[in-house]
């Protein structure tokens, strides 16, 4: 039922926006009808409608049979019967028998009025799909409206002729990417379908049809903190189909997008921060129901994907340089195409070792601040004492022992011997960092020993000699 009250609170900030006094069937009638279904091609089917049905016939070319529906439409909503093909969010009708699974089904009876019925629909056209395969709903008003704004743009493009393979039915894809795009630093009011087609709004199947893509979350979650850099709004994550699924209502933290960016800059500088940002957040981002799982949108669902594998197995990072040498007949456009590739890579492995650091120091809980140069610090002086010690041991003890540690006691114990073969130039350093580790939490310690991991696996980068 959660569509009725979407539809309401749009409609009210809809009314209060461009001075008008719409009832829900009015802007139905006027609006959304001849925006979602009033045209060949719908925005939505909603299964065993007016519409549906009329789509199924294959008759929506026809606008005398378009209004037949609508006021077949209007009759069942008088009748006073509610199903899932009358109110949104309704379970299936079982008296007609419909090839549908209806889920949190209640014999309690839930009070809806007509009115109810229109915001339903209404509020039905402002979810948002997400990679993952499931909606959101939020109630911020101004998100509705912005969402609002796209409707035109998408009924626009489906009534070109030029798009005729555009895939109809997409309006909870639509909302996401135009959502994203509206809040995002690529936003131009001029935009086109080639510019919009640019940015990876939508894919080309082999029978040549155009598939709107589903956004990913969190770059979702990062473009709309731009706009709510401050705010934790409450989204109502859910899917609608043959089967109705119910997440729940799950807090987005936004101001936590924020302080990732923020702590992106303090490690990496602000140019890096703005040129990477569109990779970064391609980075982020657990899976949905994952993120659900967790409670909370916020840092920890912005988990970097990959980044599990090096707590559960003290996997060792490589961010070393690929070599690129010419072959032996390889022309110069070759080799400068092969070298241009390798060059793209590496700029990869780089953006991911910037994008693991930052998430690893906004997860530790203290002095994350002091973090921004430690672990680089610590991990320069670790590769010295390996340079002036005996080299399997002095690796053996660091990256089989040390960077691997599961617990503070063996990381403890580790320095120790480190320290026996310690010069004098770095015994002050590991010392501190055994009164670190100490007083670390044993959650900051797990995110501490795998950032030290990779502050050493990306030194190793830098000290390598070079092809």
């Amino acid at each position: 039922m959660i569509s009725i009250n979407i539809g309401r609170i749009f409609l009210k900030a809809y009314n209060k926006k461009h001075g008008k006094s719409y009832s829900s069937k009015e802007f139905f009638q006027k609006i959304f009808f001849d925006l979602f279904f009033n045209h060949s091609k719908y925005m939505l089917c909603i299964m065993n409608s007016s519409f549906d049905q009329l789509w199924k016939r294959h008759n929506t070319h026809l606008p005398e049979k378009r209004l037949i529906a609508l006021n077949d439409f209007f009759k069942k909503v008088e009748s006073g019967y509610k199903d899932g093909s009358i109110i949104i969010g309704f379970p299936a009708s079982e008296i007609k028998k419909f090839a549908t699974t209806s889920g949190l089904v209640s014999d309690m009876e839930i009070p809806a009025d007509e009115s109810d019925i229109y915001y339903s629909w209404i509020g039905s056209g402002l979810g948002i799909r997400v990679s993952g395969g499931v909606c959101i709903f939020f109630t911020k008003p101004e998100i509705l409206l912005k969402i609002f704004e796209g409707w035109r743009v998408y009924r626009n493009f489906l009534n070109d002729d030029t798009l005729e393979k555009l895939a109809p039915h997409k309006i909870d894809s639509w909302n996401g990417q135009w959502l994203n795009y509206a809040y995002s630093k690529n936003y131009r009011e001029n935009f086109d379908f080639a510019s919009l087609d640019n940015l990876q709004f939508f894919k080309r199947e082999r029978n040549g049809d155009i598939v709107i893509e589903t956004i990913k979350w969190s770059k979702l979650f990062f473009n709309i903190s731009r706009q709510f850099p401050d705010q934790t709004l409450v989204g109502y994550v859910y899917s609608l189909g043959q089967t109705n699924k119910t997440l729940g209502f799950f807090p987005f933290h936004f101001k936590q997008a924020q302080r990732i960016k923020d702590f992106y800059k303090l490690l990496f500088g602000e140019n890096n921060a703005m040129r990477d940002s569109a990779a970064y957040e391609d980075i982020y981002g657990t899976h949905i129901k994952r993120a659900c799982e967790l409670g909370v949108i916020g840092l920890h669902a912005l988990q970097p994907k990959g980044l599990k594998q090096y707590f559960a197995e003290g996997k060792k990072p490589d961010f070393k340089k690929t070599k690129v040498t010419q072959k032996r007949g390889e022309d110069e456009n070759a080799y400068k195409i092969r070298r241009e590739k390798v060059s793209f890579k590496d700029n990869g492995k780089v953006i991911l070792f910037r994008t693991y650091k930052t998430w690893l120091v906004a997860m530790i809980t203290k002095n994350k601040e002091e973090m921004i140069d430690y672990t680089k610090e610590i991990a320069k002086a670790l590769h010295s004492y390996r340079a002036n010690t005996t080299k399997n041991v002095a690796k053996n003890l660091i990256e089989n022992e040390l960077l691997v540690a599961k617990s503070k006691k063996k990381f403890i114990d580790a320095l120790v011997e480190i320290v026996k073969d310690t010069k004098k130039e770095h015994l002050e350093a590991f010392k501190e960092l055994k009164n670190r580790v100490h007083l670390m939490t044993s959650e900051d310690f797990g995110y501490f020993v795998v950032l030290l991991r990779f502050d050493y696996a990306y030194e190793e980068r830098k000290i390598q000699p070079m092809s």
